[in-house]
């Protein structure tokens, strides 16, 4: 697999999300979770993402009896589920979920920590001191930020480098290029591309509208909801018929356009399931292929918002 800098090492260029590791997408087990890793391994994918609340500490739980060393290990902090969702950023309160995490993946530093949310009321500038004072201790190789703006990253990074951010960026979300990547590529900052492939609409074969009630986000996020939903899935087949033409499977050329918008880009697709890491190999586009990608599913195609009123709290907006 070809190779990009994350911090202070080069990992893949196609990492791994480990939410549905949790059971947030649908049902799943430890021995499933556990071969999906070794086939990613397998696969060439050297960077694993978590998160402290993913199936509230299940998802670190896996990685952690998995327990390989030899891999470049992301997860977060900052999001409060409980009495009812906030956010968190004070220092002892990331020490704190920082020690946790590290109890549950056994391990006793990682590679990369990031503040999953940003609190408006704590200043950045001290939060990256925070994060500073983390990696000065061996704690952490290196901080993220995620689902920030640009101005964001420019303050954290005057005080101490960033190593990463984090934001959903895929072709049917594109906010990122509004500032924020370029942001990235200028400060020498990775650019973690979550969800690439749409949450699962731009998977093997179009979704169906099946969602956990009460579980499953997606349900009613607005972009899953009638009649944005329909929509959307009228919208892409042309892609899916362009992928089919061209021999592409679908997962690997949206990948792989998230690949080409810059070379310190890292998509970090999610999988609870070995069988799904076959269709993510990534195409080698001409510049005719994107431009056909882009007439296909031209910037702003989605119908709905990525994010409810009610989910889009703490997430920066900027443009």
């Amino acid at each position: 697999m070809e190779q990009r800098r994350l911090g202070h090492r080069d990992v893949g260029a196609i990492g791994l999300g480990t939410m549905s590791f949790g059971g947030i997408f649908g049902a799943t087990d430890e021995t499933t979770s556990l071969a999906c890793l070794d086939a990613a391994v397998d696969a060439g994918i050297s960077h694993f993402d978590t998160a402290n609340i993913y199936g509230m500490g299940v998802s670190e739980q896996i990685l952690g009896r998995w327990g390989r060393r030899d891999i470049h290990l992301a997860t977060k902090c900052g999001i409060v589920t409980a009495p009812s969702r906030a956010v968190r950023n004070d220092e002892p309160y990331i020490r704190q979920c920082l020690e946790d995490s590290l109890r549950r993946l056994k391990r006793d530093h990682v590679d990369l920590y990031y503040i999953h949310r940003r609190q408006p009321e704590i200043p950045v500038e001290d939060l990256a001191g925070t994060m500073a004072r983390l990696v000065q201790e061996g704690k952490i190789g290196g901080y993220g930020l995620s689902e920030i703006a640009p101005s964001t990253l420019r303050r954290a990074h005057a005080v101490h480098p960033v190593t990463a951010v984090q934001n959903e960026f895929s072709l049917w979300t594109r906010l990122p290029q509004l500032g924020l990547i370029q942001a990235c590529r200028d400060l020498g900052v990775a650019f973690v591309a979550f969800s690439p492939l749409g949450r699962g609409m731009f998977g093997r074969t179009p979704m169906k509208r099946d969602f956990r009630a009460g579980i499953d986000f997606r349900d009613t996020n607005p972009r899953f909801t009638e009649p944005n939903f329909s929509a959307n899935l009228a919208a892409i087949a042309p892609f899916r018929k362009l992928c089919a033409a061209r021999g592409w499977t679908v997962p690997g050329a949206a990948l792989a356009w998230v690949l080409a918008q810059g070379d310190h880009i890292i998509p970090i697709p999610a999988t609870r399931t070995a069988d799904h890491l076959r269709d993510w190999q990534p195409p080698a586009l001409a510049p005719e292929d994107i431009a056909e990608i882009e007439r296909v599913l031209p910037a702003g195609f989605a119908h709905g918002d990525r994010y409810g009123d009610h989910q889009i709290a703490f997430v920066e907006r900027y443009a």
